[in-house]
């Protein structure tokens, strides 16, 4: 299967124009964006909570975009072009989840909350991802599961 928008030719600054378009358009009451080396980061409030997605950029000098699918250098240009390629592909990507999470709450489908809860902003500065996915983890090690499908006829277990 092959990504979403792999072939765009949608530049950065537009994907983040059109996220920023989208969230106004949905109600948002703030926006940022920042980026360094290895990621980008954009940023809004809206529905009085704070949303914030971590885009990781994929390393310039990775071996998808210094060598050929064969193996073979690739001159600096091209390996370049490829790496801008990537970068496109992922915001492209990171519009279309932002624009499809907004139609969900907007048509009713599905609530803010629900929608962006791991990137909503706690009031640590964290995510509530990043809050909660070690917890998560050590569950899954440690085995301590509750049942997939949990008893509702109120009976205590």
């Amino acid at each position: 299967m092959s990504k979403y928008a792999a072939d765009t030719s949608v530049s950065v600054s537009n994907s983040k124009a059109e996220i920023e378009r989208i969230i106004e358009r949905y109600g948002a009451a703030q926006f940022m964006s920042g980026w360094s080396q290895d990621r980008a980061v954009i940023g809004f409030a809206m529905e009085e909570r704070q949303v914030r997605f971590v885009l990781q950029m994929p390393p310039r000098d990775g071996r998808e975009f210094t060598k050929t699918p064969t193996g073979k250098d690739r001159s600096d240009a091209a390996a370049y072009k490829a790496w801008e390629q990537a970068c496109r592909q992922r915001w492209r990507a990171l519009a279309l989840v932002i624009k499809a999470k907004l139609e969900a709450v907007e048509s009713g489908i599905s609530i803010f909350e629900d929608e962006f809860m791991a990137n909503i902003v706690l009031p640590s500065g964290r995510t509530v991802s990043e809050e909660v996915r070690q917890s998560i983890a050590a569950a899954y090690e440690t085995g301590q599961m509750q049942p997939l499908l949990p008893d509702y006829s109120g009976e205590t277990q």
